[in-house]
C-alpha cells in the first residue's frame, strides 16, 4: 500500500503497540499517547464501559464523541462481535475534522481487523453513513457542541459514550459544564461514560451534569482516566489524592453558556473564575502530593 501524502497541518507517528496515529500541528498534540492508540482504546474505553457485558445483550447502542481515527469505535465493534456476532448495533459518531477518518483508512491503520469491521470503518469515513446486518450508524461531521444537541433532542440514549477530544488546554469548548450537560442527558440510566481524562474541572463538569465519577487504571501514562454513570452506581473510588483534587482551584469547570465561544473566550472566563476563588491552589495539592 503506499503511504498518503498528508496535510501540512498533519505528521505521522508510530505508537509503541505499533498502531499509527497522527500530530496535529494546528492544536499542538497527538491524537493518541505514545503507549499505542489501540491500547488505548481498549484500556481506555471498551474496558471501563464494559462492552463485554453489554455485548451479551441482542441490541447495543455506542456514541463516540471525537471520533478522530476512529479506533475506540474499531475496537468496541471489535469486542462485541467477537463475543456476540449477531449483536445488532446503532452507533453515533461526531467529528470536527473530516479529513481524519479518511486518512485513518488510507494508512491502513485497520487492516489486520475483521471484515465486517473494515467494512463500517470503511464506510463511515468515506461516506459518514452506514446501514447494514447489525450495524447502523451515522458519522456528524462539524462542531459537536452544534450537532450533538439536535440528536439528543430525539431522545438518543447509549449505553456507552467514548469522551475523547483533545486535551482540555487545547480542546476547553468539549469539556465544558454546558456540553457535558448535552453529552450526559445522551447516556442511557444505566449506561457508561469513559474519557481518558482525569482533570479536575472535567470531573467537576461530569458532577454537574448529575452523573457519578470514578477512576480507571493507567494506560501509557501515571494519571488514571474517569468512567462516569448515573448513581447509584457502582464505580470504583477515588484515591485521597483525587479527592483533595476537586477541592482545589483546578477544579473549578470550563463554561460555555451559550455553546459557541472559541477557546480563548472559554479560557479566560475560567481563569477570571480561579482568579477570584478561595479555593486551595492547585500548586500546593502538587506539592503535597507529589
Amino acid at each position: 500500500m503506499t503511504t498518503p501524502s498528508l496535510p501540512n497541518d498533519l505528521t505521522l507517528q508510530v505508537t509503541a503497540d505499533g498502531s499509527l496515529t497522527l500530530v496535529s500541528g494546528t492544536v499542538g498534540e497527538a491524537f493518541h499517547s505514545h503507549c499505542g492508540a489501540w491500547q488505548e482504546a481498549e484500556g481506555k474505553f471498551v474496558q471501563p464501559c464494559r462492552l463485554a457485558e453489554l455485548a451479551l445483550r441482542p441490541a447495543v447502542t455506542l456514541m463516540d464523541v471525537c471520533y478522530g481515527l476512529g479506533y475506540n469505535t474499531a475496537a468496541a465493534l471489535t469486542c462485541i462481535w467477537r463475543i456476540n456476532p449477531v449483536c445488532q448495533i446503532t452507533w453515533y459518531g461526531f467529528e470536527g475534522d473530516g479529513r481524519i477518518p479518511a486518512l485513518a483508512w488510507d494508512l491502513g491503520c485497520f487492516s489486520h481487523l475483521p471484515p465486517r469491521v473494515r467494512q463500517v470503518i470503511a464506510g463511515l469515513a468515506h461516506h459518514q453513513a452506514v446501514t447494514q446486518p447489525y450495524f447502523q450508524g451515522r458519522l456528524w461531521l462539524g462542531d459537536a457542541r452544534q450537532t450533538l444537541p439536535s440528536l439528543v433532542a430525539q431522545g438518543g440514549k447509549a449505553d456507552a459514550i467514548f469522551l475523547d477530544p483533545f486535551s482540555p488546554p487545547r480542546c476547553p469548548q468539549l469539556w465544558t459544564v454546558e456540553f457535558l450537560a448535552e453529552v450526559a442527558q445522551a447516556l442511557a440510566p444505566a449506561g457508561r461514560l469513559a474519557t481518558y481524562s482525569s482533570a479536575a474541572a472535567v470531573r467537576t463538569a461530569l458532577h454537574a451534569t448529575g452523573l457519578g465519577f470514578g477512576p480507571t487504571p493507567p494506560v501509557g501514562r501515571r494519571a488514571p482516566g474517569t468512567v462516569a454513570s448515573w448513581p447509584p452506581t457502582d464505580l470504583p473510588p477515588l484515591s485521597l489524592a483525587e479527592q483533595e483534587h476537586l477541592l482545589t482551584r483546578a477544579a473549578i469547570p470550563y463554561r460555555d453558556p451559550h455553546l459557541q465561544d472559541d477557546p480563548a473566550t472559554i479560557h479566560q472566563r475560567r481563569t477570571q473564575e480561579q482568579a477570584l476563588s478561595t479555593l486551595e491552589p492547585a500548586g500546593r495539592w502538587r506539592a503535597r502530593w507529589a
